[in-house]
């Protein structure tokens, strides 16, 4: 007995100096990473690291912004003209920040957007459960602090003059200054969207394991800027709040996937960032599903054990249920392809015994991939049928009129979107020419022929540290994170290839994954650190040529917001019309009028509830060719007392098969052979069922009669 255990200590001891020896000898290699540095010069580095990171973000912040105001000129804007830019959606948004901020309390103004009949007159609506505003409540929240800490200590918090707008055009008053709440606003935007690149570049460094990563990462994405971003023009919009909020989210999962025993405390911190993230955009539970899709692909490959990914997929889980909660029940959370994809891979990972009993790998994958196709399907339709929530069924349609012949009213408004269209062949080539495909493409070649190399030597034991893998729920191999980044950028690339405006998860991503190339244990092959790095340097000058040139033009992007036909017509209704006059017409202009007069409005651009498409199609009715009466009919129902009538929307076609009339042909076909559009008649002759009250070149009000 005391001989065994004496083979035992001896055996335990020869382990542990193995492991030491092993630890010794690739210690070098970890500092050879980090440029040899001891711990002042360690220190040193990260401090220079932490000052480029800034640097880059505040680049970023005033590019974005240079860029906003040389295309509208938003500094010498009217407050008036500043919120008739905010068009479509971006007008709604901001109209319950100006709520707020003008409330005579914050919980007067948490009231209002909380017991809402404004937005969809005549009913309540919880707008903060329905519109993903915490933003806007933050920043009211923010801006009010603001203004009294200012207040308070008397000193001025905006800057005025009057601007003189030329011939015909009366002078305004222009402000300037965070006092100014639109100025207040769209800073916090491009202040986020600065932290975003901080955090860009921090997370190239991170993958790669060098700076250079990190230069690779922000280098591409300044000179693909047109393709990984809108908040230059958008800013009110919710990707340009809740984008950045995903780059950390996948930083810290990146990280959970590299250390060898994640806690309980790595599921809070991914919690954390799906909570901001999913608060703030109702788009957020789609990239958090591939998330998920991506990391179980990962585990099905064998690269991590169950562990990491029940750490992840809980992280996920208590997020998508803390704004479940934040958002006040919104149903569309629990009927998510989101929440069925965790619920699939939990199961799946949960019957890992039972499927391991099938002993070969490809029987295995083959059964995982079908449970998971069936259970995501089958648990989001069950759930939707026991809650009754059709909100999200657009989402199928749209899908599936992109890969049949199948339309309707509803998929037609959203295809005939150009950036609901396929990607489109102009984005590949811009792609091309400033060479992020292609390096993005012999990445992907350089690890699968790496990671094909692994595979087929895993016969032969364990040489290095990195090479050891952990059995069962432990399991581990190296490069699991970069195995991951491949699954989503794939995912990514399916999205924005299907659905062009998504193409703002994977232009950046791909801008991410160039941080590669930096990485010594990817592309140490090449030869020695300087030669490694002196070819990505040469890579970088090449991509500046046309990536310098891309950014000169949108820097020479100039313009002044001006749109005087609007501008006149919102004038009149604050003036002509009683402040509970209730208005009906196009999507964008209904934002408007909310945001800019105040008055009720039965339809508005956030299309994505049920009730809502509804409403809108009884609205759009005024561009088919049903008879008046029953134009005027719906509008009753809808209790509207004035309608907008847009001149363009009657004619615009933006392609083949999208008029609005053609549009309407496919859902009234007891109409589809008249000749003549409503909108025509009312135009023309609006009498007997609507009264003309207000006209200008591009508008016309109508009052409908009471009769």
């Amino acid at each position: 007995m005391a001989a065994k255990k004496r083979h035992q200590n001896q055996n335990a001891n020869a382990n542990s100096e193995s492991s030491n020896a092993t630890r010794k000898k690739y210690s070098p290699k970890r500092a050879e990473n980090k440029g040899g540095h001891g711990n002042v010069g360690d220190a040193l580095y990260k401090f220079f690291i932490a000052t480029v990171a800034i640097t880059v973000g505040y680049m970023h912040r005033n590019h974005v912004y240079g860029m906003f105001e040389r295309d509208k000129h938003f500094s010498h804007l009217s407050n008036l003209e500043r919120e008739l830019s905010f068009r479509t959606e971006m007008g709604l948004y901001f109209s319950y920040f100006k709520t707020i901020i003008e409330a005579p309390t914050f919980l007067k103004g948490l009231n209002e957007i909380m017991y809402d009949n404004i937005t969809e007159y005549p009913d309540t609506i919880n707008v903060l459960k329905r519109f993903n505003l915490y933003p806007e409540v933050v920043l009211g929240i923010g801006y009010r602090w603001y203004d009294t800490i200012m207040t308070a200590q008397n000193k001025p918090t905006k800057m005025c003059w009057t601007v003189n707008r030329g011939e015909g055009m009366t002078p305004v008053q222009s402000c300037e200054g965070l006092g100014e709440p639109s100025y207040f606003y769209v800073e916090a935007v491009f202040f986020l969207n600065g932290l975003m690149m901080t955090v860009f570049f921090l997370f190239g460094v991170y993958l790669s394991g060098n700076i250079y990563g990190g230069i690779l990462t922000v280098a591409t994405f300044f000179y693909n800027h047109g393709e990984c971003t809108r908040v230059q023009w958008t800013p009110p919009l919710r990707e340009s709040f809740a984008y950045p909020f995903l780059i950390i989210e996948m930083f810290l999962v990146t990280h959970t996937l590299r250390v060898k025993m994640p806690s309980f405390l790595h599921s809070i911190g991914i919690s954390i960032a799906v909570v901001t993230f999913m608060l703030q955009w109702q788009f957020a539970q789609f990239a958090l599903m591939t998330q998920a899709v991506a990391v179980f692909c990962t585990y099905v490959l064998g690269f991590i054990g169950s562990h990491k990914v029940k750490v992840i997929l809980s992280g996920l889980l208590v997020g998508l249920l803390t704004s479940y909660v934040f958002l006040f029940g919104n149903e569309m959370l629990l009927t998510s392809f989101f929440l069925s994809s965790l619920v699939t891979i939990f199961l799946i990972v949960a019957l890992e015994p039972l499927l391991n009993l099938l002993k070969f790998r490809v029987f295995i994958w083959a059964a995982q991939g079908i449970l998971l196709l069936l259970g995501i399907v089958g648990i989001k339709v069950l759930i939707a049928k026991i809650l009754n929530v059709t909100d999200d069924e657009h989402i199928g349609d749209i899908l599936r009129s992109k890969f049949s012949d199948f339309n309707n009213f509803h998929t037609m408004l959203y295809t005939c979107a150009p950036e609901f269209d396929f990607l489109a062949a102009e984005t590949y080539l811009k792609l091309l020419k400033t060479i992020l495909l292609p390096t993005v493409g012999v990445i992907i070649i350089v690890f699968s022929i790496k990671l094909i190399k692994m595979e087929t030597s895993q016969l032969n034991p364990p040489t290095t540290e990195e090479d050891i893998v952990l059995d069962g729920e432990h399991r581990s191999k190296p490069y699991a994170d970069y195995v991951y980044h491949m699954f989503q950028l794939a995912a990514f690339t399916l999205m924005a290839v299907i659905i062009m405006r998504l193409k703002l998860f994977w232009t950046p991503h791909l801008c991410l994954m160039t941080s590669l190339l930096a990485s010594r244990k990817l592309f140490g092959w090449i030869g020695s650190k300087e030669k490694h790095y002196a070819v990505v340097t040469v890579l970088i000058a090449c991509m500046t040529i046309e990536g310098i040139q891309n950014i000169m033009h949108q820097w020479s992007i100039m313009g002044e917001y001006s749109n005087f036909p609007l501008e006149e017509m919102v004038e009149w209704i604050k003036v002509q019309t009683p402040k509970k006059a209730v208005f009906a017409g196009p999507m964008p202009t209904m934002a408007t009028i909310k945001l800019c007069t105040g008055r009720p409005i039965v339809n508005h651009p956030h299309y994505e509830d049920a009730g809502l498409r509804a409403r809108t199609m009884k609205v759009y009715s005024m561009f088919s060719k049903k008879p008046l009466s029953e134009v005027k009919q719906n509008l009753i129902d809808l209790k509207v007392d004035f309608v907008i009538l847009e001149n363009s929307w009657c004619v615009r076609k933006q392609k083949e098969g999208c008029g609005m009339s053609e549009i309407w042909d496919i859902e009234d076909k007891i109409n589809r052979h008249e000749t003549v559009q409503a909108c025509t008649k009312l135009r023309d002759k609006p009498e007997p069922y609507f009264s003309r009250v207000f006209r200008n070149d591009v508008y016309d009000v109508l009052k409908i009669s009471k009769w």
